[in-house]
């Protein structure tokens, strides 16, 4: 035996014993450690199925949570800023009233300083209430309600601007007729800002609200004119006192014009024709002047004057319209405090055209002034 035959038979014999043990093995591998059963396999995947599921609910349950939250606030700030508007449309009506009130005792040239300051003391109320309104926090869903809003609010400043701007002249003789005409004109302006409030504003917050599932949330009215007679200029100028020339280019109606002076009093004491009538200077008296229409036509425009003799003191009214056989009465302030003394009043309804008697258009009373 060779030396590479002793070295290859050892060999041999390994390979051989190999052969043999993957024979009996059926040419696999043995197991290297416990397999699952088929019950574990499944419970494995029941727990992973479960896991699984409660991942998605936590997750369902976070995206209903964060969408609820966003609701909630989106309802929050709709309903905000309907409240808001409710109290500054509020506070815009309020100024509204207080105009008014102003305007209605303008009568009298001893108000003039005074009423100025009245209505611009108003004119800086509207200018705060709309930049108040400018500054409001506004939802998309209410971009156009507040964009008429902020239409209305501007119209009401503007308006009462101009107002403003005409306050001496309507108490002023010289001008007062064309003043009475502008302030009707802006009137009208201030009464379109109602419109718009009424007709646009607030259908526009309410509709955003329904679209959100929002309902029975009050909404402000808003009026800020309270009369509309004081669209016209006859209404206006009776209030300013200033008298408006007369519409018609044509002669008078056929039949009887003109008016009877009955009677006058002061603070509710009647005044005699003849009499003592002693009186307090200080303020400007008011008189109050009882007349009628006793003719057979309507009458525009018909002023009451009131006049202290020897002086320039005097006061005027205008009754708009008058009818025949009704009564009117006429609140004549003085342009003044008359000076002390005793002097004689005069109470006069103006002619009218087509007014051919007046000699019942007239009172004198003798008054002493204290």
């Amino acid at each position: 035996m060779s030396f590479f035959d002793d070295a290859d038979e050892p060999l041999t014999e390994q390979r051989t014993a190999r052969r043999r043990g993957r024979a009996s093995s059926g040419g696999r591998r043995p197991p290297s450690g416990p397999r699952r059963s088929g019950s574990d396999q499944q419970a494995f995947v029941i727990r992973r199925a479960i896991a699984l599921t409660g991942i998605v609910i936590v997750v369902i349950l976070i995206v209903l949570g964060v969408h609820s939250c966003e609701v909630s606030q989106r309802n929050s700030s709709l309903k905000n800023y309907s409240n808001s508007v409710g109290t500054l449309i509020a506070k815009s009506n309020q100024t509204g009233k207080t105009l008014f009130n102003q305007l209605s005792g303008a009568s009298g040239a001893s108000n003039a300083t005074n009423l100025q300051t009245q209505v611009n003391q108003t004119l800086q109320d509207t200018r705060s209430q709309l930049n108040q309104a400018k500054q409001l926090s506004v939802p998309n869903e209410m971009r156009v309600g507040q964009q008429d809003l902020l239409l209305a609010l501007q119209m009401r400043r503007d308006g009462v601007s101009s107002i403003a701007t005409q306050i001496q002249q309507a108490l002023s003789k010289a001008a007062s007729a064309d003043a009475a005409k502008t302030i009707a004109a802006e009137m009208a302006r201030l009464y379109s800002s109602d419109v718009v409030y009424t007709d646009y504003t607030a259908p526009a917050v309410v509709s955003a609200l329904h679209g959100a599932g929002i309902y029975g949330q009050p909404i402000a009215s808003g009026q800020f004119v309270q009369n509309i007679q004081w669209l016209t200029p006859t209404f206006v100028a009776a209030k300013f006192g200033a008298a408006l020339p007369a519409t018609s280019s044509g002669k008078a109606a056929p039949g009887i014009h003109g008016h009877a002076m009955q009677s006058c009093s002061v603070n509710g004491t009647a005044l005699v024709v003849g009499g003592t009538n002693t009186l307090p200077a200080n303020p400007p008296p008011t008189f109050t002047c009882t007349f009628t229409n006793d003719g057979q036509n309507n009458e525009t425009n018909v002023v009451v004057k009131v006049q202290v003799g020897g002086t320039s003191i005097s006061g005027q009214s205008i009754t708009p319209q008058t009818v025949p056989g009704h009564q009117y009465t006429a609140q004549v302030q003085l342009s003044s405090a008359p000076p002390a003394g005793s002097y004689t009043v005069t109470a006069t309804v103006e002619k009218v055209p087509g007014e051919t008697v007046s000699t019942h258009n007239t009172q004198t009373f003798p008054v002493t002034f204290h």
